[in-house]
């Protein structure tokens, strides 16, 4: 049974497990609790030119052979309200190592449902830079019912482009939209086998 934050706030009080100054009404106090777990909406960001259909139901979108820094990205599909958003799709494409889009297969293409938990996560390579485009970066689509499609980028903190300074310099690329979609890179595993992992939540708007 799903119990909304209000419901749950009356039970608790009824059970005695919260007590409410005679001041604060449990209305007001729901508010306040989603207000407090409210998230801002993930920026919109171009769809670009190379996206494709039908992509592989895969998580594992690098093989042993592939050049490139190994990436591990993960995050969770949320609304903003901060609940997890169920049966959503999320779609995922990139570049190579080299900047290369396989436009003719599916390549570095992924289509994933993240399930009850809301959580998605592949491995891939960092994906290289292009003639077109300014910085590295990797692009999403996300869908479910009840909340508005997203379309965006993920851009990389440690792109050479920013220079060490992402904060100061994520208008380089002219795509990119906020300085939000600039995600930290972590270096993980021992030296014969690091990987770099990023995280990046993606935040819904609900219809």
């Amino acid at each position: 049974m799903n119990l909304t934050r209000r419901e749950l706030l009356e039970r608790c009080a009824v059970l005695g497990a919260v007590t409410v100054a005679t001041t604060v009404s449990l209305p007001t106090l729901a508010e306040a609790w989603d207000a407090a777990e409210a998230k801002k909406p993930t920026p919109w960001c171009e769809l670009g030119p190379f996206y494709k259909r039908q992509a592989p139901h895969t998580p594992m979108l690098r093989t042993a052979s592939d050049a490139g820094m190994p990436m591990a990205l993960s995050g969770v599909v949320y609304n903003t309200r901060g609940e997890i958003v169920p049966d959503a799709k999320v779609e995922i494409w990139q570049a190579d190592n080299d900047g290369h889009y396989d436009v003719d297969g599916y390549r570095f293409r992924a289509l994933l449902e993240p399930g009850p938990k809301g959580a998605y996560a592949i491995e891939s390579v960092i994906p290289g830079h292009y003639p077109d485009r300014v910085c590295q970066h990797m692009h999403f689509l996300v869908t479910a019912p009840g909340v508005k499609p997203l379309i965006t980028q993920m851009y990389f903190a440690t792109d050479p482009v920013f220079e060490g300074n992402p904060d100061k310099n994520y208008r380089r690329d002219p795509l990119c939209t906020s300085r939000e979609l600039v995600r930290p890179v972590v270096i993980k595993g021992d030296p014969k086998q690091i990987v770099a992992a990023v995280t990046f939540d993606l935040v819904l708007e609900t219809v």
